[in-house]
């Protein structure tokens, strides 16, 4: 290990090797061309300056009045935005703002890489040829270091007929292992792939893919997820049975509901081209609950909340379908999110003693700021996609005159 590298994370090696390996930035021959972070601060920091230049500049003055009235140090920051060296003050040493890896790992570099850390993609639907294509999708997405969310609520359920000689499906839970190997399989610069699997409360196979990671050697490559509704909730806190369904969006009519009033619990029965379960709500909140305390999975996104508090939950289209692999953030289908962190210990004032507390104004200040640079940091990943786009041209060029 370089002594210099060393030297800036005191000693820590697993700190320095962690950088060297996945975020410095390298030649063609993979030989490191930054020294320190501070030479990949000073990158980082060049970079974001030119989403601030002329054209930013221009507007803010106009808008200083307005501005100032109000927030007066916001005109102030903003127009200190424009300046690297102010750029660099915020990322230095980690202190205050981190992107995220890969902005770290790609902004500069001249890669054709995104500068997004996760990414949700389409549910696939309900047949294996959208399998395999979700699953290429993943797989791409991983190489290039992206995260990957995605539902699992559009495949019909075990013991669901199926036009092929197995004449039944095994359901949409026994695809999990195979798409949890994928992340494990896909290398991503040293670093393991993430992924994230969600199941809707509706789907007739919920307890089964609830209860799948109790086994701690299945799907240990993506963490899982239960979409749970209101409605749901309303029928297990009045200790009502409740109805699963395939498809999830089905219409049930008075018919169907006759049907399950009667049918046993946990039995699939199939009514025209609808299949329905019905299930004790108690017991199947108490699986959910126990699994989550036992492993910590799966976890649970209220998804009616996620909806409705997001200002794209109106449009259908739009709405939240997955989150990333941490569930920091609800997406809708083939939407990203590139990460900019803030460094709280450095918001504690005299730390590990008695009088210790939180500076809340440098907090806010911080926080303004990280918020303006991820605004640049939108025009900075379409400009990489265009660049990883350009890439695809030539590369698509050079295949035809091959050929």
């Amino acid at each position: 290990m370089d002594e210099q590298i060393l030297n800036y994370f005191k000693g820590d090696e697993l700190a320095a090797s962690t950088w060297l390996n996945k975020y410095c930035l390298r030649d063609k021959e993979g030989n490191p061309l930054e020294k320190t972070p501070d030479d990949m601060h000073k990158r980082l920091s060049g970079k974001f300056s030119e989403c601030f230049g002329m054209e930013y500049t221009k507007l803010v003055n106009e808008h200083a009045e307005e501005i100032y009235n109000l927030n007066g140090n916001a005109l102030g920051y903003l127009k200190d935005m424009s300046n690297p060296s102010f750029l660099y003050s915020l990322l230095k040493d980690f202190q205050y703002i981190i992107p995220g890896g890969s902005v770290m790992a790609g902004l500069g570099s001249n890669e054709p890489v995104s500068l997004s850390n996760c990414f949700v993609i389409g549910s696939p639907e309900d047949s294996y040829s959208s399998i395999m294509e979700t699953r290429n999708r993943q797989i791409q997405l991983m190489k290039r270091r992206g995260g990957v969310g995605y539902d699992l609520s559009n495949l019909r359920p075990r013991g669901a007929s199926v036009n092929n000689a197995a004449k039944t499906s095994t359901g949409a839970a026994s695809f999990m292992d195979v798409c949890s190997d994928i992340t494990n399989e896909v290398a991503q610069q040293g670093r393991r792939g993430a992924l994230m699997l969600t199941m809707d409360i509706l789907h007739p196979d919920i307890e089964e893919f609830i209860t799948k990671k109790q086994d701690l050697t299945k799907v240990t490559g993506a963490n899982i997820s239960v979409k749970v509704s209101d409605a749901f909730m309303r029928t297990m806190i009045h200790h009502g049975y409740f109805i699963l369904r395939f498809p999830i969006d089905a219409v049930t009519s008075s018919s169907d509901m006759e049907i399950m009033d009667k049918a046993p619990y946990n039995e699939l029965v199939k009514s025209g081209s609808i299949y329905m379960k019905k299930v004790d709500a108690v017991k199947l909140w108490n699986t959910l609950i126990h699994c989550a305390w036992n492993t910590a999975e799966p976890g649970i996104i209220f998804q009616d909340r996620m909806t409705g508090y997001a200002p794209d939950g109106v449009y259908p289209n739009y709405r939240v379908i997955s989150t990333n692999p941490c569930s920091e953030i609800g997406m809708g289908a083939y939407d990203s999110c590139r990460l900019m962190h803030i460094n709280l210990t450095s918001m504690v004032i005299n730390p590990f003693t008695e009088y210790s507390k939180i500076n809340y104004d440098l907090l806010s200040e911080v926080a303004f700021k990280a918020m303006v640079m991820s605004d640049a940091l939108v025009d900075l990943e379409i400009n990489a996609v265009r660049n990883i786009m350009s890439y695809l041209d030539i590369y698509m060029d050079k295949l035809k005159y091959d050929l």
